[in-house]
């Protein structure tokens, strides 16, 4: 498997990227309210990748998919298709996926919003989901197994009796969208994958309330819960570096005390 370790030069294109991807999930926050429909979001987005930051998003057009950004709704585990008919609703759970490409380098990151007054079930699948990749980055270091991250978050959710989504998983990333490695979130072969400072990848959890099983649509995108239950979701672009990780993908809303990641 052919893991690029990425030049100083590279990773400050990817700090960019990541950084603009990170903003777009700040802009948007405010328009993630009832009422809305998943279309208007995106349009918003993409009109904020285009126009405000001169950039590109990944997504248009990548295999076909039709919109900016990916906008997954409740039971949709990943993949949403932004739509005209979908209508946010007080309590909804919504992940934005965003990969934005500025200088030929990607950054791809995703959150959970929770529209209006959350459920009890929504919250804390929200919370758990999003402190399964804090644990995993706390872990990254150069010479850590990777396989090592996939197994703490498949244990740690399975302590609060949630179950981890094992078809889809993060990958590594740089001026391709999706390279290697693939980094699965639960306990499974790696192919030997030891980590080294400069491999740049995402981390990115889906996290179920019921079964782990899945199920996709017919417009070959959509991929829902088998048994109808709530999903979540959290990424982040890392790189790792010689006493840890630097979270390429950092929000505002994330803090360094949260994640307790070393940075530089």
């Amino acid at each position: 498997m052919a893991i690029s370790i990425k030049t100083p030069e590279e990773i400050e294109k990817m700090r960019v990227a990541g950084r603009l991807a990170a903003e777009v999930l700040e802009m948007i926050e405010p328009h993630v309210k009832p009422g809305v429909t998943t279309a208007e979001l995106d349009r918003i987005c993409h009109d904020h990748i285009v126009n405000q930051q001169q950039a590109v998003s990944a997504c248009l057009g990548y295999h076909g998919f039709p919109k900016s950004v990916c906008i997954s709704v409740n039971e949709v585990v990943c993949h949403g298709i932004p739509s005209d008919d979908k209508i946010l609703r007080d309590g909804d759970i919504v992940n934005i996926d965003v990969t934005v490409i500025k200088d030929e380098y990607h950054g791809d990151t995703s959150k959970m919003f929770i529209v209006g007054k959350p459920t009890i079930q929504g919250e804390r699948l929200c919370r758990v989901t999003q402190e399964s990749l804090y644990l995993s980055l706390r872990m990254v270091k150069p010479g850590i197994r990777l396989r090592t991250l996939g197994r703490e978050i498949q244990k740690f959710v399975e302590a609060q009796d949630f179950s981890v989504v094992r078809e889809y998983c993060g990958h590594g990333i740089g001026k391709g969208f999706h390279e290697e490695p693939q980094v699965l979130h639960y306990d499974a072969d790696d192919g030997g994958v030891v980590l080294q400072a400069g491999m740049t990848f995402t981390i990115e959890p889906m996290v179920n309330a019921g079964d782990y099983r899945i199920r996709s649509m017919k417009d070959g995108w959509t991929v829902k819960t088998k048994d109808r239950s709530l999903s979540a979701q959290y990424e982040h672009t890392i790189v790792v570096t010689e006493n840890g990780c630097e979270i390429l993908t950092l929000r505002k809303d994330d803090t360094i005390e949260q994640v307790l990641v070393n940075e530089g």
